[in-house]
């Protein structure tokens, strides 16, 4: 695949292309690869609504999960652990992003869960937990801006 004249241009001027969808088969076919490469994507965000997306097209996941249910765990669970196992692997595909330019570019973003949007402490917790387990410096967490979240925010940057 060429590079995409376009996307490139606005590149040069400054702009960060991000791509806002993930998914298994995004990862491993390698389409996400390409777009880094062709068409200047800098950055990919995720939220619930694209690994419900995801999880629930085709049959990527069907392994992961079903060995998950297997073993006991909760949906919950189940879910942090496919949604954190491809914001790992992107963020593989984007580290040569992150460090070309100079840690500006190359992050994929994962959003703590919206329905502790309005608990600072469990935010706080939960962003560290997805820190530790995605475990790459090109993470984003993504953190809601409720009153509760901003003092999450605070916490969490400091």
């Amino acid at each position: 695949m060429s590079q995409n004249a376009q996307l490139a241009e606005l590149s040069r001027a400054g702009v960060s292309v991000w791509l806002d969808d993930l998914s298994r088969d995004l990862i491993s076919s390698g389409r996400l690869a390409e777009l880094v490469e062709a068409r200047s994507v800098v950055g990919v965000t995720t939220n619930p609504a694209i690994f419900h997306a995801a999880l629930t097209s085709g049959t990527a996941y069907d392994e992961q999960v079903s060995h998950l249910r297997g073993r006991g765990h909760e949906v919950d669970a189940v879910i942090q652990a496919v949604t954190t196992d491809d914001v790992r692997a992107a963020c593989d595909i984007l580290a040569p992003v992150y460090e070309r330019t100079g840690t500006v570019d190359g992050r994929v973003s994962i959003e703590v869960d919206p329905r502790l949007a309005h608990d600072a402490e469990a935010t706080v917790a939960q962003a560290r937990e997805l820190w530790q387990i995605v475990d790459r410096p090109n993470l984003l967490i993504k953190i809601p801006a409720t009153t509760a979240g901003l003092a999450a925010i605070s916490r969490v940057l400091a």
